[in-house]
């Protein structure tokens, strides 16, 4: 195990993120239509962990992403296109004795009645994973470590893996969480109370709105703050309203590094209802207007734009619209993962006024136009 360390501080370490959990290869129909109906499929790959890790890597970081495939062709091609974005896929098992998972989709969006989503990846490789099979080498050896709810669904070996890494313990590095409930995963209602557990136990915390309320009853930003007062940073996502994070730290990540829990200095920040002024700052921040082609991928890819900002010690106003930028990004494309804007154009976006940012509207082919040379950003805004 690595040495010890503060709590909750951030040793550098050689790569900038670590992102554990399942990939799975995806099956995308070449038309519109029911599963039934669909005559061909072409394959990509999606995972909520491998997402960030490819959305980062395209973006400039360097990722690494520690899981579990099978010794099969499927397992092959998922770390062969992911290394083809930059991810270091060293501490990739392979599994002689279980699959690589894998699943289906319609090419409707996932908010539409008519959308089929079939997986298949009970007793996949990756639901082998647990803590004597993951090396606590590969999943400290970065700055930031990136978990998803949905790894503690697959088996109960992963859900213990899950609580040991989520443990407050010396030498860990920051910890980011996003929650992933799913439903379908967990059958009845079980995994809401393992979810908010595991939550509590992270640095940094990504949620939507909708699936707090449908996970543990509790409704609006404030109240999911309340719900989780131990995470340093709560990003609460409102769909196309925007998100909004509380920060109880104003300091920037990684200078300095974060300190220990509920070390923050107790300045005077607003008080919301019953939520307690060690809450931090609420940072809103609206969306911007996307032709939305499908939201499957969006809220990792929201995830890695911020964390893209928080390893460059950006403020939360300015994580929250990389989020959205990068979110935009995956949105106007049918797949899991999309281009990333190159920095320097997401870094003028992000620093219009709020005005500008409001006229926003990105649609697809946004990101690949701003690759071809300078552009005036409200030449990405279509009337």
């Amino acid at each position: 195990m690595p040495g010890p360390a503060a709590p909750g501080s951030v040793d550098p370490g050689p790569v900038d993120i670590v992102c554990l959990g399942e990939s799975m290869v995806t099956f995308l129909p070449t038309v519109p239509g029911r599963l039934a109906d669909v005559p061909s499929f072409v394959r990509g790959i999606g995972g909520a962990e491998s997402n960030v890790a490819c959305s980062l890597a395209a973006s400039g970081h360097s990722a690494k992403w520690v899981g579990r495939v099978g010794a099969d062709g499927f397992g092959e091609y998922l770390v062969t296109v992911m290394a083809s974005y930059g991810v270091d896929t060293s501490a990739v098992q392979r599994d002689p004795l279980r699959p690589t998972g894998v699943y289906f989709r319609t090419a409707g969006d996932r908010a539409s009645h008519a959308h089929e989503v079939l997986y298949y990846r009970a007793g996949s490789a990756a639901s082998a994973m647990s803590p004597s099979t993951v090396r606590y080498e590969d999943v400290w050896a970065g700055r930031i470590l990136h978990l998803s709810g949905i790894t503690a669904a697959l088996s109960g070996d992963c859900l213990a893996l899950m609580r040991d890494l989520t443990a407050r313990r010396a030498g860990r590095p920051l910890v980011s969480f996003d929650v992933n409930y799913r439903p379908g995963l967990w059958g009845a209602r079980a995994g809401a109370c393992v979810l908010l557990d595991l939550a509590r136990g992270a640095d940094l915390v990504f949620v939507g709105e909708d699936e707090a309320e449908a996970a543990w009853g509790v409704r609006g930003a404030d109240a999911i703050r309340e719900a989780l007062p131990e995470p340093e940073v709560v990003v609460v996502k409102r769909g196309g309203e925007g998100a909004v994070a509380y920060d109880r730290c104003a300091g920037p990540f990684p200078t300095p590094p974060l300190p220990e829990l509920g070390a923050c200095p107790q300045t005077p920040y607003a008080t919301f209802g019953r939520m307690s002024s060690n809450a931090g700052r609420a940072e809103k921040s609206p969306a911007p207007r996307v032709d939305v082609v499908a939201h499957v991928g969006a809220g990792d890819a929201f995830a890695a734009g911020f964390l893209s900002a928080t390893l460059r010690g950006l403020p939360v106003h300015d994580r929250l619209r990389h989020g959205h930028l990068m979110a935009a990004a995956t949105l106007t494309v049918a797949g899991d993962l999309a281009t990333p804007p190159p920095r320097a154009y997401a870094d003028r976006l992000v620093a219009l006024d709020d005005r500008d940012w409001g006229r926003l509207r990105l649609g697809p082919g946004w990101t690949a136009a701003a690759e071809q040379g300078p552009q005036d950003p409200q030449e990405v805004r279509i009337p």
